[in-house]
């Protein structure tokens, strides 16, 4: 008698898309369109989506500050409570520090995350965003850009595009949280 066998579901496959060095360089690339972009530095302040878009925040601030010669005001957002699935991401979601400490009204934000893929998060970062202020302009910094968008958010600043295929992920690993640069494809 014959039994029948569980299949085995498919193993995942890991692609380095960014290493350590070009992780920089496309943050590098970001800060000085951004900077083409926005001629006066004082006016911008930069906001990363936690987790991984706050220190992504603090770096494109770095490299800003030091091209214009300007200190670059950043803060960092949580976005938790203004999920659109809060329902679904359990009884006690773990919230994150919002800290705003600077005025945004008038102001051009950047918004800063790791990975844009359906949008949702982006929605969410811009409804909390506007509880601070009236900024003069909201715009979009990701390290990857991934596609499958479910809303019309596109971003300004992109470190890289990638072709996914709506299954995959896409891993950014930073220093500060991982202890380790670089942003992996994992394939399902």
């Amino acid at each position: 008698m014959k039994t029948a066998s569980t299949p085995r579901p498919k193993a995942a496959r890991e692609t380095r898309v960014l290493d350590g060095r070009s992780l920089g360089a496309a943050i590098a690339s970001i800060a000085k369109a951004i900077k083409a972009d926005q001629k006066d530095a004082a006016s911008i302040a930069i906001v990363g989506i936690q987790s991984r878009g706050v220190p992504l925040a603090a770096r494109l601030a770095t490299a800003l500050g030091s091209s214009t010669g300007k200190k670059v005001d950043v803060g960092s957002l949580d976005i938790t409570l203004y999920r659109d699935d809060l329902s679904t991401v359990g009884t006690r979601p773990v919230l994150k520090s919002t800290n705003i400490p600077f005025s945004i009204d008038g102001r051009t934000v950047i918004l800063v995350d790791d990975v844009l893929f359906t949008g949702r998060t982006i929605r969410a970062a811009l409804d909390e965003l506007v509880d601070f202020g009236r900024p003069s302009r909201i715009a979009l910094a990701v390290l990857i850009d991934r596609g499958h968008r479910e809303l019309p958010i596109q971003a300004d600043y992109v470190g890289k595009a990638l072709k996914t295929q709506r299954g995959d992920m896409v891993d950014v690993r930073l220093v500060e949280i991982d202890g380790k640069d670089e942003v992996v494809l994992v394939r399902r």
